[in-house]
Parts: C-alpha cells; sequence; structure tokens
C-alpha cells in the first residue's frame, strides 16, 4: 500500500512537470529552424519537419499535388555515390530493420515529414540518413505514380458513393467558394499530374531555410542539432529563401446558402457552418471554450442537449471550428432520418443563434473550463502528444512559454468574453447548409 501510495503521489507530481518542460530555440545556419524539448525518459526521439507545402500551395488545376508529392516519398529513394537505389519494397525492409518509422502527409498548409526512432546513436544516425534519402532524394518512378493514381482514382469514385463524402464535398464547395482549402484531387486534377510536376513542386518548397523543425525525446541540444542537420542535409542548399506568394484569406460569406441533395440513404447528413477564423487569431482560446460549450463537449454540449436530450433527433451532434493559416471552416454536423431533417436543422440553427446572441451560462463555462483544465495533462501525456503542441508552437509562432500559460488563459475567460468572441466569428444568418439524404 505504501508503494502504491508512492507512486500515486508520483504521477500526482509528474502531470504538471510536463507543462513545464522548457522549448529551446534555435536557427542554423542552412535557414533551418529547430524548437526541441527535451524528454529523457524513454531513449526515443519523434521529430517533426514542416513546410509551406499543403495543398494549398497546389496549382490551378492540378489539386492533390502536394499530397502526390508527400505519397512518393515512400516510394523510392535514388542511387548516391556507394549507396544504390531503393525501390519502395526495399525501404520497408530498411525500416523495419531499424525499428524506425518515417512518413510523410500533406494537409491544407503544410507538408509534413516525422520521423520515430530510439536514440541509440547507431541507430538514430542510420535511421537519419535514410529519412534524409527519402526527403531530398525521392526517385520518382513513373510506373509506380501510375499505379498510385488508378488507385488514388478508384478511391475517390467509390468515396462519392457514400452520402457523408456527397455532403462534405458540397459543403466545402459552399463555405471555401475558389479559395485553396475548398480545392480538392479529383480524376480529372490527377489525371494532369505529371512526375515534372512533382519534381518542381519539391526543389521549390522543400528547401532547408523553409523547414521548422520540432524535436520531442531523449536528446541534448548538441545531438538535436547534429540529427536536424543531418535529415536535411540531402536538400540543396538555397543562396537564398526566395518568398513565396501571398494566399489570399477565405472570403467571408455574403448571405445564407442552402443546398439539398436527394440520396438514397437510410440517413440524412446534415453539415451547417461558415469560415471560421484563423489559427492567429487573438480570440483563440475564447472561441476553443465556447465552441466546447456549443457542441464541441460531447454529452455535455447546448446542441446535444436540445437536438438529441430532448427531441431525440440524433444520435450525436457536434460542432467544431478548424482553424489553419486562413480562416478553416466552423462546421455543425449531424444525422438524422430523413423525415425529421427539416426539423433537426431548424433546431441546430436556433440553438447557434440563441447561443451566439446570449453567450453561456455561468455555470456551462465552469464546466468546461474544470473539463479542459482537468484534461490538459492528457494533451502532452506521450511524446506524440507533445511533438504535435511543439509542432503547433513552431508553426504558429507562438510563444515558447504557450503551454505552460495554457490552462491559465483558459481559466481567465469570463462569460463576456466567450459571448464577444463567438459574435465576432459566427454570423448565423448567413451560415450554409447543406442535407444529403433528405427529401429533396
Amino acid at each position: 500500500m505504501k508503494q502504491l501510495a508512492a507512486c500515486a503521489a508520483a504521477l500526482c507530481l509528474a502531470a504538471p512537470a510536463w507543462a513545464v518542460l522548457p522549448i529551446q530555440h534555435w536557427t542554423q545556419d542552412n535557414g533551418a529552424r529547430v524548437w526541441l524539448v527535451e524528454s529523457p525518459v524513454i531513449p526515443m526521439v519523434d521529430v517533426q519537419i514542416d513546410l509551406d507545402a499543403g495543398s494549398r500551395r497546389d496549382p490551378a488545376g492540378k489539386a492533390g499535388l502536394a499530397a502526390a508529392v508527400a505519397g512518393m516519398t515512400a516510394r523510392g529513394v535514388k542511387a548516391h555515390g556507394a549507396e544504390p537505389a531503393l525501390d519502395e519494397n526495399a525501404l520497408g525492409e530498411a525500416w523495419a530493420d531499424l525499428g524506425a518509422s518515417f512518413e510523410a502527409q500533406a494537409d491544407n498548409d503544410r507538408l509534413q515529414y516525422t520521423l520515430r526512432s530510439l536514440t541509440d546513436p547507431a541507430l538514430l544516425d542510420r535511421a537519419a540518413r535514410l529519412a534524409a534519402r527519402q526527403i531530398g532524394e525521392p526517385s520518382w518512378p513513373a510506373e509506380v505514380w501510375q499505379r498510385e493514381r488508378a488507385r488514388w482514382t478508384a478511391s475517390l469514385r467509390e468515396a462519392g458513393t457514400r452520402p457523408a463524402t456527397v455532403a462534405a464535398y458540397a459543403f466545402s464547395d459552399a463555405v471555401f467558394g475558389t479559395h485553396p482549402y475548398g480545392q480538392r484531387a479529383t480524376e480529372a486534377t490527377l489525371a494532369a499530374l505529371t512526375l515534372a510536376d512533382m519534381q518542381a513542386f519539391h526543389a521549390t518548397h522543400v528547401q532547408p531555410c523553409r523547414a521548422r523543425v520540432s524535436v520531442v525525446g531523449a536528446l541534448d541540444r548538441a545531438r538535436a542539432d547534429q540529427l536536424v542537420r543531418t535529415l536535411l542535409a540531402r536538400l540543396p542548399a538555397a543562396a537564398r529563401c526566395a518568398p513565396l506568394p501571398p494566399v489570399a484569406e477565405v472570403a467571408p460569406l455574403a448571405q445564407a446558402a442552402e443546398r439539398r441533395i436527394p440520396f438514397a440513404s437510410a440517413q440524412a447528413h446534415v453539415l451547417i457552418g461558415q469560415p471560421g477564423f484563423a489559427r492567429r487569431d487573438p480570440d483563440f482560446f475564447a472561441l476553443v471554450v465556447g465552441n466546447h460549450i456549443l457542441g464541441g463537449g460531447g454529452f455535455t454540449s447546448r446542441l446535444t442537449h436540445e437536438v438529441r436530450e430532448k427531441r431525440g433527433l440524433s444520435y450525436s451532434v457536434y460542432s467544431y471550428f478548424a482553424p489553419g493559416q486562413h480562416a478553416g471552416a466552423f462546421t455543425l454536423g449531424l444525422q438524422t432520418r430523413p423525415d425529421q431533417a427539416n426539423q433537426a436543422v431548424q433546431v441546430a440553427r436556433d440553438v447557434v443563434a440563441r447561443f451566439v446572441a446570449e453567450g453561456p451560462t455561468e455555470e456551462e463555462l465552469r464546466a468546461a473550463k474544470d473539463n479542459l483544465i482537468g484534461g490538459f495533462a492528457l494533451r502532452i501525456d506521450s511524446n506524440r502528444k507533445l511533438l504535435s503542441n511543439v509542432a503547433n508552437i513552431a508553426w504558429n509562432d507562438l510563444p515558447l512559454d504557450y503551454l505552460q500559460h495554457w490552462t491559465r488563459r483558459v481559466e481567465a475567460l469570463t462569460v463576456a468574453d466567450v459571448r464577444a468572441a463567438m459574435a465576432r466569428k459566427l454570423q448565423p444568418e448567413r451560415m450554409v447548409t447543406v442535407v444529403v439524404g433528405g427529401q429533396p
């Protein structure tokens, strides 16, 4: 019992320690910016390299280019000196032998490379050098791209048979219009992509001077600095880092819009929303708390209470903001019986309008704060989660002590703060509504 009590006390003391781990930051002579958290608990390291090369950088008519560049990273690397070329099978075997992992993906804003490895010097050096080859020297095999494009195209066709996908596409079109956040890969845009497009995109956007590198693990600054240098070593050094062209902001909606799409499905899929806000917005914390009360808090949210519990119109209903470099969408979603779709839409709209007009109650605000602050430790209780938070700080130019002050910022919010922030961002009278599967 004494041992159990000691363990419990240690855990209680350890939880806040995660929140105060210092973040070190420096810039290498190649222009790469590095953020490091030394976490010596386990002999592992997690690395995330972020570049301004997400889908918002896809050229017109070639949506999917950033994702294709990320996907082809794992399909083979060129020969280099005494190092032989490796195809996708050889790469998979090499990573399995190292007991490490390396991935690449693209979202709206970023092209991301992530590495996880043990920190044993010999293993980590081999993993870093292999990752560097994938980052800097992909082989772009033509036959593999033909296969991947065919697979991707088939996946898009299959997705188009699902009501949720149809609703998401229609909602994105209505919210973003012609903004890059609204473009998506189609059969036509994939057919237009060439290996030359990928090589040019890679050469322009994947450069050391554009990299923001987050490192969490059992490494000191000197070893972390060398690790980052190794990861970026196969990229050509640029004499200067030419700025990328600016991307326009998301235009606000001028008026409400409604689209009802007939679909033979057992449930009607409903999406309601509008452009939200960019991550740099000073209202960020107030909006996080406000949405938690409105529809992000699960069974404790207002939407759940009004739509599910009081009226039984939907099993689940939710809302969320998706802030990025530009105003991501505010989305309210639910599924309901087609014959109840009109009522569910009206109730959801009324809840949003009332919340924007009146704000939360003191009781709702207190409950939301307790939930968010009480769950803060779960946001940083592993190296992967901590890495995600450090990368968030790096990508959005947040202060290095952002995590230390997170709970304090939430606790300081008032009902007036939340009400004012929600009213500044949401315009219920100008939202988009998409219903797929209800009566036309």
